[in-house]
């Protein structure tokens, strides 16, 4: 019983004074709903003209984000901006990269009724879902219900997203002191923190718990008019301020920053160097902090193992 006890409390002393937590093994979500939602997430149904689903833009079985610069969708439009990651969404503190939306609920609303993704609404989704004896008979099985609403299948979309965790990355386990890094890997974690991208990236999603404004230090060339975080402040001082990406499985997400202007790790970093960080990388460093990021890598979550 004390050792049952006692575990958990040497377990969090080990990686207490750490910026970074590590993602728990077990999280909690209710199955039956979140395979219901796994569903709708590879479903074209959801789109205007059967042409795209959920993870048309975000790949969960790579990274959870798009390899193109923008993604496409209803009647082949492009985006506005880079598809960030669906991995792990779970924790950040808002979604989307101007943080528009407040939760997950929010977040998987808005493709659904974009016109350049889904292009739909929520009458014409529940008029499709009634419509498919399939899901009549999975949303009676989860819901007990003989109409489905639009906000029960968001619901379920959220339950899917919400089990997508990637947990026991080799710098997790470092974390829990099961394993230790290679050299390289603990001197670009040292470097990753001494240069001051760890005031960014930090706790349990590494990132994806504050604004910041891309080019603190050198101004960042806009090309485009995004849609940043002044969008929803109408405030011109934050011009240019995005959600700081979550770096965990980094290594699986090019291209990188909202632009998609990134081709690999070894430019992203040399860029945020510069504008972000006001320094230089040398080649060596660069190569480490690499060696670091890729330790960010984890499990595929086990929802997507089943068939």
């Amino acid at each position: 019983m004390i050792k049952t006890f006692l575990l958990p409390i040497i377990t969090l002393t080990l990686f207490a004074n750490e910026p970074i937590s590590p993602i728990p093994t077990k999280v909690e979500f209710n199955l039956e709903k979140a395979r219901l939602g796994k569903k709708l997430f590879f479903d074209t149904i959801l789109s205007k003209d059967n042409s795209t689903a959920c993870v048309s833009c975000h790949n969960v079985f790579h990274g959870g984000a798009d390899s193109n610069v923008v993604s496409s969708g209803y009647a082949n439009k492009k985006g506005n901006i880079q598809s960030p990651t669906v991995l792990n969404s779970r924790y950040n503190f808002k979604q989307f990269w101007n943080g528009r939306a407040r939760n997950l609920t929010q977040q998987a609303d808005g493709p659904i009724n974009n016109p350049a993704e889904h292009n739909m609404d929520a009458k014409t989704v529940e008029d499709r879902i009634n419509d498919s004896t399939e899901y009549k008979r999975l949303f009676e099985s989860v819901y007990s219900t003989s109409h489905i609403s639009y906000t029960q299948v968001l619901e379920a979309i959220v339950e899917f997203e919400n089990s997508l965790t990637t947990p026991n990355s080799k710098f997790d386990r470092f974390l829990r002191d099961e394993i230790q890094l290679t050299k390289d890997e603990k001197e670009g974690y040292i470097l990753f923190k001494q240069n001051g991208c760890i005031t960014c990236h930090n706790g349990i999603n590494v990132g994806g718990n504050s604004f910041q404004k891309m080019g603190t230090f050198l101004e960042y060339e806009v090309k485009n008019d995004y849609p940043d975080r002044s969008k929803i402040t109408d405030n011109p001082n934050h011009k240019n301020v995005f959600k700081v990406p979550t770096l965990r499985n980094i290594s699986q997400t090019a291209p990188y920053f909202h632009d998609g202007s990134a081709k690999t790790l070894k430019e992203a970093l040399s860029v945020m160097a510069k504008h972000n960080l006001g320094i230089k990388l040398e080649d060596e460093e660069v190569d480490k902090i690499i060696a670091f990021l890729k330790t960010l890598d984890g499990d595929l979550p086990e929802i997507l193992e089943e068939k």
